[in-house]
């Protein structure tokens, strides 16, 4: 059956029996949605290099060395007090040499890189709420297009029950010799005619049925009982859409990220000019020793340190040439935010006048199913007591099958627009860690 609630309460479409429900499916399809995982992973790859990166930055480099060498030549020596040479015969020499270095460095624009690195962090989970949301419009979509198909369904399945009947009422005129065969014969087509409808409606319900599977990460030829219902709310309001979208919009929250960005890629290449200072430590210890030479033996052990400061004087103008485009992509990404903005604005605005047009064409397409209902009711009695011909029987069946499809189609784009409104004005709203959410629409 039908039922509907009208003046400002929520209109449904609703069947008795327990199936899944819209949340359910949003969360099945986020725990199981391969996208999702892919993004909550890129996630924490994001957050990771963040932690690298500031360590690289405040951490000291430390490397660990150790030499250790052996030869054996044979030498041949002339020293100034003595005229004869000396040679020495496999000369062994062992050389030994273990180091420990630090290096410490302090760069200008290293400060401007970690904050970029952070911004980048920022960038990739709003990326992946973005993923999210797409997901819920898109599973919320698929789920109320196959509650639509589903509907269309009943639609025709009453509409096959109609035919059936005045096929029936034909054939026992003609059998009677009450009418001729050609009414006979047209009710025929005419219930084959509405037969074809019905399979090619069973396939679209097995289509739409494959593309929530596919959302949801499920094998195509999962059977999923969905809850027949559509409701619909008629409280939203423009402004207030608009006033979330500026501030909960993941995508226009991406492009000021990205202006942020910019504006910190612009700093660190200016602090490029800046010169940079190194702090260095080490404690060395080497020992050698040889058969040949001045020394047959020496060690050296102990500790060195200094500070190192560099200053680029000439480049051949590569350091200006960077400045300048990162200027350049500063005023770009402002750009890219206002006509983000304006984008933004006028999607909601369209989407709006879609879905308050819709609101405005329900009240008519209900009062005219109700009509074509109560036609459809009297010329199937008129047709039964004689009355009306087949072709009003048809016209008035024909007219309720409009009327309902018109209905039903007006439920649906009302839903369909409030979902991309509420995507468009960031109201999707979800927590939990990596691949486990729980939603609401607000």
């Amino acid at each position: 059956m039908l039922a509907l609630v009208l003046l400002g309460q929520p209109i449904v479409f609703a069947q008795e029996e327990e199936k899944i429900d819209l949340e359910k499916a949003i969360l099945l399809g986020l725990d199981r949605n391969f996208g999702v995982k892919i993004a909550a992973n890129n996630q924490i790859i994001a957050e990771r290099e963040v932690k690298i990166t500031t360590g690289s930055f405040l951490m000291p480099i430390i490397d660990a060395n150790f030499l250790r060498s052996f030869s054996f030549e044979d030498v041949t020596q002339q020293f100034l007090n003595s005229p004869e040479p000396n040679r020495i015969d496999n000369a062994k020499t062992n050389n030994e040499n273990y180091s420990l270095v630090g290096v410490y460095g302090l760069r200008p624009e290293a400060i401007y890189t970690m904050k970029v690195v952070g911004k980048l962090a920022e960038l990739s989970e709003l990326q992946a709420k973005v993923t999210v949301e797409n997901t819920v419009a898109s599973i919320a979509s698929a789920y109320y297009r196959l509650v639509l198909e589903l509907q269309r369904q009943k639609v025709l399945e009453t509409t096959l029950e109609l035919s059936q009947s005045r096929l029936d009422i034909a054939q026992a005129r003609y059998e009677l010799g009450g009418a001729g065969k050609r009414d006979y014969l047209t009710a025929q087509v005419d219930f084959n005619a509405d037969r074809s409808m019905l399979v090619n409606q069973e396939l679209a319900i097995k289509n739409a049925q494959i593309n929530l599977n596919e959302l949801l990460a499920m094998p195509p030829d999962t059977k999923l009982k969905v809850r027949d219902t559509i409701v619909v709310e008629n409280n939203l309001i423009l402004n207030d859409l608009l006033e979330n979208a500026y501030l909960n919009n993941k995508d226009f929250l991406i492009a000021q990220r990205n202006e942020n960005i910019a504006f910190l890629s612009l700093k660190e290449i200016q602090a490029s000019r800046l010169p940079s200072v190194n702090f260095n430590a080490a404690y060395n210890n080497n020992t050698l020793n040889s058969d040949a030479g001045f020394l047959l033996f020496n060690q050296r052990e102990g500790f060195n340190y200094g500070l190192t400061a560099s200053f680029n004087v000439f480049n051949g103008f590569a350091l200006n040439r960077r400045i300048q485009n990162a200027k350049v992509q500063k005023v770009n990404a402002e750009y890219a935010v206002k006509q983000f903005e304006i984008q933004l604005a006028s999607d909601i605005q369209r989407a709006y006048n879609t879905y308050n047009t819709n609101m405005q064409l329900l009240d008519i397409e209900f009062a005219n199913y109700k009509v074509a209902m109560e036609s459809a009711d009297i010329a199937l009695e008129r047709f039964r007591l004689g009355i009306a011909d087949y072709l009003q029987f048809r016209d008035a069946q024909v007219n309720l099958l409009t009327a309902e499809n018109r209905l039903i189609t007006a439920l649906f784009n009302i839903k369909e627009m409030e979902i991309e409104l509420m995507r468009l004005s960031g109201r999707i709203f979800y927590q939990g860690s990596e691949n486990r959410f729980s939603l609401v629409l607000k």
